[in-house]
């Protein structure tokens, strides 16, 4: 187990990781926290940018030259950024940090692909996904909206996903053996 907003524990978990002496097939980043409001990890950086940003990188970057060549990175990133967004920011409690994580996760992506070009690297955007967890620190009747109401819309809503079917795609990138 490994806290990805923790530094610390996530480069001791690379090193556990890499002591084991297994082979590494391919890494999947996926975390995705949405905090309502403003909370610090255990080295002072705001908690949904250091798990969905900082960790997946430093993980990455500790696994990357333990990868075999042609192995899959995959990161999951987010569409939620608003180009049109007026200056002062989202008027969605979190919105930008988490806009801002998942941007960085795309960038990350990108960087690492371009550093190793004997990985495959890529990202997925899998859609909004209701009942993901993704704001569990929302008022009750939010998260009884995300829960239970709002997912029963999810299959019929362009770019709206369900967590089964966003699985299945991002599995589908993760063990894509084409590169």
């Amino acid at each position: 187990m490994c806290d990805l907003s923790d530094l610390t524990r996530v480069r001791r978990a690379a090193a556990e990781i890499v002591a084991l002496r297994l082979p590494i097939a391919g890494l999947l980043n996926n975390p995705g926290i949405f905090q309502m409001r403003a909370t610090r990890n255990a080295q002072g950086w705001d908690l949904t940018f250091a798990t969905n940003h900082l960790g997946p990188f430093v993980l990455t970057d500790a696994l990357v030259p333990h990868l075999p060549d042609g192995a899959n990175v995959v990161f999951v990133t987010s569409g939620v950024e608003d180009p049109e967004r007026k200056p002062g920011g989202s008027t969605l409690p979190g919105g930008d940090a988490y806009a801002t994580s998942k941007q960085c996760a795309l960038a990350t992506a990108v960087e690492f692909a371009r550093e190793n070009p004997r990985l495959h690297i890529d990202s997925v955007e899998p859609g909004f996904t209701p009942n993901t967890g993704l704001g569990r620190d929302a008022n009750a009747f939010l998260r009884f909206l995300t829960k239970y109401i709002i997912p029963l819309f999810a299959p019929f809503v362009k770019y709206w996903s369900t967590p089964k079917r966003a699985a299945r795609v991002i599995t589908k990138v993760l063990v894509n053996k084409t590169g």
